[in-house]
């Protein structure tokens, strides 16, 4: 690994894009999310995952000249469509416009179809908190993994993001329904290091920490076992009823993952009278996690997202690591 300036990342992903004919003021919001999220430590989600973000631009899959659209109204329920756009610009509009309608009627509901890869999904809920809300926003995918008790992959891993905002910070949680993503399971590959614990099986069914392995199989270990899966399946056909669009069984039938469902729920607490109370009450479940006796001595007991400024700083202040093989590829794009 290298470590890589921010500035220098952000600049670089600029160059790119606009050598893609993404409009200026498209391509300095694309940046910046791609480069704020490997500031903050999702490496797999921001410069690793830019040559597959350009090899989709590349191949038409993904259209530089596309923006997500307004095609019915439901009083708080938008349905949107992303016109095959690119993902985080779809993503970060369809978010934009959930806080919009949280801020005139408390709750705001954007559901987004025909939409890409959103890259990382908790920038977006990151946004809704720094507005003052609870995000909750999830995708459906491709197939990735078996439904409980199959062998081939039916259901996607359909990351789930919630997102509160809190004088102590934002506390963020963002998981897909397999216990490692793929992204993190590539990662690992890259790196040559097994996972830290079984996250899936291999060909031969036998439950193994070789992320290869699990990729080659498409059977990843869902989170809960059975309970997982069905989560999966319905965040997927939510996404899909509300937005019109894909199912992940009609995403299977295409070459990439593509055309995606989305949705993206804004829950602005300043509309509640309550809100001082709702506040102390979430700082002191936070205290109380904070103050839980480790299982190791010397070490601290964390609620999810707390440790996220302190990677950005570091990073800020040291470079950003990267996997000096993609660092190479985006400076060959």
């Amino acid at each position: 690994m290298i470590r890589v300036p921010y500035e220098e990342m952000k600049f670089q992903f600029e160059r790119v894009l606009r050598s893609r004919g993404m409009g200026e003021a498209e391509t300095l919001l694309c940046a910046r999310l791609l480069a704020d999220t490997s500031l903050e430590g999702v490496y797999t989600h921001g410069a690793h995952r830019f040559p597959a973000l350009i090899s989709f631009i590349d191949r038409g899959i993904v259209d530089v000249h596309k923006k997500a659209t307004l095609s019915a109204s439901f009083g708080v329920l938008e349905r949107w469509d992303g016109n095959s756009g690119v993902g985080n610009l779809n993503a970060h509009a369809a978010m934009s416009r959930a806080i919009e309608l949280a801020k005139a009627h408390a709750v705001g509901i954007v559901a987004l179809k025909n939409t890409n890869h959103w890259m990382r999904p908790g920038a977006y809920g990151i946004m809704a908190a720094e507005a003052g809300c609870i995000g909750i926003l999830w995708t459906n995918t491709m197939p990735l993994m078996p439904a409980w008790g199959g062998l081939d992959a039916t259901i996607g891993n359909n990351p789930l993001v919630i997102a509160i905002p809190s004088p102590e910070g934002i506390l963020l949680v963002d998981m897909a329904m397999s216990l490692f993503s793929y992204g993190k399971m590539e990662g690992y590959v890259r790196e040559g290091k097994p996972l830290p614990v079984p996250g899936g099986w291999d060909r031969d069914g036998t439950l193994t920490d070789d992320p290869q392995s699990i990729l080659e199989s498409k059977r990843p270990l869902p989170v809960g076992f059975w309970k997982g899966t069905s989560l999966a399946l319905a965040l997927d056909l939510v996404a899909a009823a509300l937005s019109g669009g894909n199912t992940t069984a009609d995403i299977r039938g295409m070459e990439e993952e593509r055309d995606v469902s989305q949705v993206f729920i804004a829950v602005n607490l300043a509309s509640f009278p309550d809100r001082t109370e709702i506040e102390a009450r979430i700082a002191s479940s936070l205290a109380a996690v904070n103050a839980s006796q480790p299982i190791e001595a010397g070490s601290e007991v964390r609620w999810p997202g707390q440790n996220r400024l302190k990677v950005r700083e570091e990073n800020l202040r040291e470079g950003i690591p990267t996997d000096e093989g993609v660092w190479k590829t985006i400076l060959s794009l």
